[in-house]
């Protein structure tokens, strides 16, 4: 009894596992704009920091840096998605139209699709048979597209995902580098936003099953670099102004 529910649990692993990382992919998209809220904001806020010690001109360029790029990711995960679904669903309607007009033929390239996955023709056939009697359609896009018809992207889900996961980064640096005295509140802003794309590098890392090391370093050190670069470009302009 126990090895058989042994084998039971390792057969079932792999389904569990493509599930979870189903459920996991708003979650991946979510990390990921965080990330961008964090080093996008950090870098403008730690810039205009770096050239002047007041309140206003950093508050303003922030609240810039804020909404201008939640508006940007939104439309630019919209556009992409949009292209995504727009493609799944012409290939759909394509599928749709070749099991419509030459359904035997479209029923030998499943047999020839299963043969390839190395049944044999006679198993091949048996399944074909099968899974056409269950939704021709459905087989054919799983086994030809890898899509499915009931789970074709959503544009608006995704820029709204991406919009407010990039806000949410972004309130970080945002308050660091107001809220605290100046004197502080840069290398404070620093910290706090490598710190912040360490977590943010360690879960895309564990979600991806990624090494997380790697992960963390390439993710700190991009933001060093976009943070090193601002703070220069702002003592620039601060000491030329001076």
């Amino acid at each position: 009894m126990t090895s058989s529910t042994g084998h039971e649990a390792q057969r079932a692993e792999p389904h569990q596992i493509t599930g979870l990382a189903q459920r996991l992919n708003w979650l991946r998209a979510g990390v990921l704009g965080a990330n961008d809220g964090i080093v996008s904001t950090a870098a403008v806020v730690v810039g205009v920091a770096s050239a002047t010690n007041q309140f206003t001109p950093v508050l303003l360029a922030g609240a810039a840096a804020v909404v201008g790029g939640a508006i940007s990711m939104a439309l630019g995960e919209y556009v992409s998605v949009s292209s995504q679904r727009d493609s799944e669903n012409a290939l759909i309607e394509k599928e749709r139209e070749e099991l419509r007009e030459d359904p035997e033929g479209e029923f030998e390239e499943l047999v020839g699709l299963y043969e390839n996955q190395g049944l044999s023709r006679n198993t091949a056939e048996q399944v074909a048979k099968e899974m056409t009697e269950r939704g021709a359609l459905k087989a054919h896009l799983s086994l030809e597209l890898n899509i499915s018809e009931d789970d074709v992207v959503n544009p608006w889900q995704a820029a709204l995902a991406s919009a407010l996961s990039f806000f949410v980064g972004a309130i970080l640096p945002m308050l660091t580098i107001l809220f605290l005295p100046t004197t502080l509140n840069i290398p404070v802003t620093f910290a706090a936003t490598i710190v912040a794309l360490g977590v943010t590098g360690s879960i895309a890392a564990w979600i991806g099953g990624a090494n997380r090391l790697r992960a963390i370093l390439r993710t700190c050190i991009g933001g060093v670099i976009a943070l090193a670069a601002t703070f220069v470009v702002g003592m620039l302009f601060g000491t030329t102004v001076l």
